[in-house]
Formats: structure tokens, sequence, C-alpha cells
């Protein structure tokens, strides 16, 4: 799966089976469902789940609590548009 294939399933009520906590979680936020999206990030207990918990804060306006997950993810803090984040976060974890 791609990032357009990703998109493409937001299509459906659930993400599709093959998806990590990670992708699952940035799925549901693309959805428009912060708090599905929160409790998948937080079931990924990896660097991957640490950079979607990360943009979750993000996309919350909490940057504090954002930055202590980019610092998990050993990621640094975006500064690009949340749509620009959250595509390069897709297409990084699906091509992992």
């Amino acid at each position: 799966m791609d990032v357009n294939g990703l998109k493409a399933s937001l299509a459906q009520d659930a993400p599709p089976p093959v998806l990590n906590s990670a992708l699952q979680a940035l799925w549901w936020q693309a959805k428009g469902d912060w708090h599905k999206a929160h409790r998948c990030a937080q079931d990924a207990k990896d660097k991957d789940g640490a950079w979607a918990h990360a943009y979750l804060h993000r996309v919350e306006g909490d940057a504090g609590n954002a930055g202590g997950w980019y610092r998990r993810a050993d990621k640094t803090p975006s500064s690009a548009s949340l749509d620009s984040e959250w595509e390069e976060i897709a297409g990084a974890l699906l091509h992992a």
C-alpha cells in the first residue's frame, strides 16, 4: 500500500487490517476521530508510534506534549502543514 491507497481506504468504515497501530492512528485522524487515533498511537510502543503520537498532539495544538513525543521518535518537530506531515509520516511508515 502507498499513501494514495491509504487515502482511498478512508472511504471504508475501519482501517485496513494490515496497518500497524501507528498507521491506524493516522488513518483515524484523517477520518476525523482524534480520540480513536490517540488510542491507537498509545498502543504503538515504538518510535513509529511516537512519531504518530507527536503528530496527533500537534494536531491538538499541544506543542509541548508533541515535542516530547518527537524526542521519543528521534524526530525534529515539524513545521510543515499538518497535511504535509501526515503524508510524510504515512509514506515513511508504509515504506518501512
